[in-house]
């Protein structure tokens, strides 16, 4: 079904980000893992931490570890490090994990999903500090986890080593305890008090810490031990953020993002991607203040297989399909927006059967204008920006941008006969 003309004219573009140099990925691995071995005593039992993100490589990343951790007499096994994610069930975080190919029958070691937690000190602030039983008993931690910027606040530290010994491995307790202390005190202060109470109280030998770029390839790989994870942290932090793609404009008057979910992001929409934080937004047409980008109405289509219903982060959208709500574990979802403390996150947005009447009522809510004045950009999802789909409206500005090369001439936006879109990049004759 060809686009009505009310609907602007697409353009194909590609984001020249600049490459970083392709790595071996076990070879890092390897020379990394020389900083931890020793520590690592014959016989240890070592809990080896690992999350639900879908971090490029992880698989080969994680069997490298445990054979080196083999190779020196240990005895390592698998915590899931996932704070509340799953459902909050053991049953749900080895589900999960078994999507990147973390198994039993492919790493050929235990995994230990129990949800118990144990209290093992409090912070200067008064802050529990609470940590997985399973990884207590054992006689060492090593947490694997990307470094990048975090979806609930900013600062010099987000989301990598230390987040995933305070909350992943603080199971769905760990996880509810460390979002209520960073609502009164801060949540890079609590991160930071918390990981060095667990550093001093639980037998952690280090961590992997991996850095992605803009392509979602690996980047860097670095073996942190735990006096030098939190410096370390901040270095990689830096250069994660650098490395973080972006939306090819900052002025837009919809973006359609055709997936979300948990494997995508932790919001399951970046908010450094679409400037809509999990905390609430603003809808003004025309916002006042440098928030960057300005995203006046966000469209999502679907959400991603492997997110299992867990839909937190579509209440930072305007508009949806019913399809995806029709797909949303409630349960799921809410168990993971109400332990992050972000209701609004879990909000079902204004729904619609077809993608064409969504886009429709969205171009109405901007105002009457133009379809060739319409500035709209398409997205696979927030992870995935090197291809993009941006609208007629923008072709004034591709000759200027060095690092947007068009990949094709504008065409009409294209849907299906169901009233959907046709795939990203493909359009109809």
């Amino acid at each position: 079904m060809a686009a009505p003309k009310s609907f602007p004219e697409m353009i194909s573009v590609r984001q020249e980000f600049l490459r970083s140099e392709p790595i071996d990925v076990r070879a890092c691995v390897r020379a990394e893992f020389a900083k931890l071995v020793p520590f690592v005593k014959s016989g240890a039992r070592i809990a080896v931490g690992v999350g639900s993100r879908g971090i490029t490589n992880l698989q080969a990343i994680v069997a490298e570890a445990l054979s080196l951790l083999r190779t020196v007499g240990a005895k390592p096994f698998i915590v899931p490090a996932m704070g509340s994610h799953g459902g909050a069930t053991s049953e749900g975080q080895t589900e999960l994990l078994a999507e990147y190919g973390i198994t039993e029958a492919a790493l050929k070691v235990p995994i230990h999903a129990a949800m118990e937690t144990e209290r093992i000190g409090t912070t200067e602030d008064g802050v529990d500090v609470i940590f997985s039983r399973e990884a207590l008993r054992a006689d060492g931690v090593i947490v694997i986890n990307r470094v990048k910027p975090h979806t609930d606040f900013s600062g010099k530290l987000g989301s990598g080593i230390l987040k995933m010994l305070v909350v992943g491995l603080g199971k769905r307790d760990g996880a509810a305890n460390f979002h209520l202390a960073s609502a009164r005190l801060g949540y890079e202060r609590v991160l930071r008090s918390l990981a060095k109470a667990i550093l001093k109280s639980a037998s952690v030998v280090g961590g992997i810490a991996i850095v992605e770029n803009q392509f979602h390839d690996t980047a860097r790989i670095q073996a942190l031990r735990p006096s030098e994870m939190e410096q370390g942290e901040e270095g990689l932090f830096t250069e994660a953020t650098r490395l973080m793609p972006r939306l090819p404009f900052d002025d837009v008057d919809l973006l359609i993002v055709d997936r979300m979910g948990k494997n995508i992001s932790g919001a399951g929409l970046d908010p450094n991607v679409t400037g809509r934080w999990v905390h609430g937004y603003s809808s003004m047409l025309n916002q006042p203040g440098p928030s960057k980008p300005l995203v006046r109405r966000l469209f999502v289509r679907e959400l991603t297989p492997e997110t299992h219903g867990n839909a937190i982060g579509i209440g930072m959208a305007d508009l949806t399909t019913t399809r995806l709500v029709q797909s949303i574990d409630r349960r799921v979802t809410a168990i993971n927006a109400l332990t992050a403390l972000t209701p609004n996150c879990a909000k079902i947005p204004i729904y619609f059967d077809t993608d064409q009447e969504a886009i429709e009522r969205a171009f109405d809510s901007i105002g009457a204008r133009e379809a060739s004045e319409i500035k709209v950009v398409r997205i696979a999802d927030t992870l995935s920006l090197g291809e993009v789909e941006v609208s007629a409206a923008y072709s004034g500005d591709l000759p200027k941008r060095r690092d947007l090369k068009p990949t094709g001439q504008p065409q009409s936006m294209r849907f299906d006969a169901e009233g959907n879109l046709m795939p990203l990049g493909a359009h109809g004759d």
